[in-house]
């Protein structure tokens, strides 16, 4: 009895594999010190496939089912001896368990940028990820290609060398797509079908076939987003020379915050800058002011500075409002008819916030050179009748 016990120890009558990893690709059934014996069962459940190796060779493959390992199934046995020998059979092969099922969610990404020709921006270094998924499509070919004698294979032992396959196709077709990077997003999913083509013949190879296929992002180098993004402003922000007074003038409100002024002239500057925008936006013979209607000979342009002179402009605050820019020449009118007098605070760029227009050096001479008066005008001659 302790002979037969040990005689049907010799042998594997019951041959099958269950797997709750997820990510085991190919699993060898333990054969080490026993003969698989003849007439075993061999369970091939869904998403399985086994392999039968004998002597180093690929001997057969048997897909979902149940299997008898008789020499009607298994053709190459029919070239083996000894089957009657007990446990001295020479059967001591090996059986493979592959896993056909999906793997999905598998990663690729591109490790460097790629260099690429934009028809609009010119060259530019485009970066990409995405994920695949994959399955063993030709067991036999995987086990010669891929896994050898690998006892447990896992699909991140592969999915390095895919992942350089679907880079380099990817570079190659991106460079000669000749789709704007500002389209690409638009274009994912055809460039996917694409890449998914070209690679399909490299993968076969391995016995593998990649069902799906993503990109999820195309992306420039950040410093170039950043430009982007400041062009995409530009776009919207429209006329720049509005946007320039505009954006002035919200420094100027800043600065005279920051200076101590207080609330009422800090909201009668952000006024009068809008009367400034008006005015300088105006056409015609005459633009509106902050008090009324400026006269025909007060809009005309003070001629140009001299080459390597800069006009200085000044901004005057009156009635809680503010007006301007002004040139000096224009200030000077303003003197004479008594709009601005010395107490009138004033600015300008680089003056440390708001003062008399009197304490200013540069204006001071406006106020010292006045006209003489006016002459009186003598009462009209009452006409005289003549006597005949």
């Amino acid at each position: 009895m302790a002979l037969f016990d040990f005689i049907a120890g010799e042998f594997i009558d019951v041959i099958e594999w269950t797997d709750d990893t997820r990510d085991t690709m190919v699993w060898r059934f333990e054969t080490a010190g026993r003969a698989i014996k003849y007439g075993a069962k061999l369970t091939v459940r869904e998403g399985q496939a086994a392999v039968f190796v004998h002597e180093g060779q690929v001997a057969d493959t048997f897909g979902p089912g149940l299997w008898m390992l008789e020499t009607n199934n298994i053709p190459i046995l029919t070239r083996l001896q000894h089957w009657d020998h007990g446990f001295r059979s020479p059967f001591k092969s090996e059986i493979y368990f592959v896993n056909t099922t999906r793997f999905n969610d598998q990663k690729w990404g591109t490790r460097n940028p790629i260099i690429a020709r934009d028809p609009e921006f010119g060259p530019v270094r485009l970066r990409a990820f995405g994920t695949y998924s994959m399955r063993v499509s030709d067991p036999a070919k995987f086990m010669a290609e891929i896994v050898g004698t690998d006892g447990e294979f896992t699909a991140d032992e592969i999915a390095f060398q895919i992942r350089n396959v679907i880079v380099q196709e990817f570079s190659r077709t991106i460079a000669g797509s000749n789709i704007p990077v500002l389209d690409m997003a638009a274009n994912t999913r055809d460039l996917g079908q694409i890449i998914a083509k070209a690679i399909a013949p490299v993968i076969a190879e391995y016995g593998l076939t990649i069902p799906e296929f993503y990109i999820e992002n195309i992306s420039l180098p950040e410093d170039v987003e950043k430009m982007l993004d400041k062009r995409t402003s530009m776009g919207i922000v429209g006329d720049l020379n509005r946007f320039n007074q505009y954006a002035m003038g919200e420094a100027m409100i800043r600065g005279a915050e920051n200076g101590g002024i207080g609330a009422g002239i800090g909201a009668g500057l952000g006024a009068g800058i809008g009367a400034g925008i008006g005015a300088a936006a105006a056409a015609g013979v005459g633009r509106a002011g902050p008090w009324g209607k400026v006269p025909a000979a007060a809009a005309t342009p003070a001629p140009p500075p001299l080459p390597g002179q800069h006009e200085t402009v000044w901004h005057i605050a009156k009635d809680g409002a503010a007006g301007g820019p002004y040139g000096r020449a224009h200030l000077g009118r303003l003197v004479q008819d008594g709009s601005v007098t010395r107490e009138t605070l004033v600015w300008t760029p680089g003056l440390e916030g708001w003062r008399p227009a009197g304490e200013v050096e540069a204006l001071a001479q406006l106020f010292t050179v006045q006209p003489p008066p006016l002459p009186a005008t003598p009462p009209p001659v009452p006409p005289t009748s003549q006597q005949g």
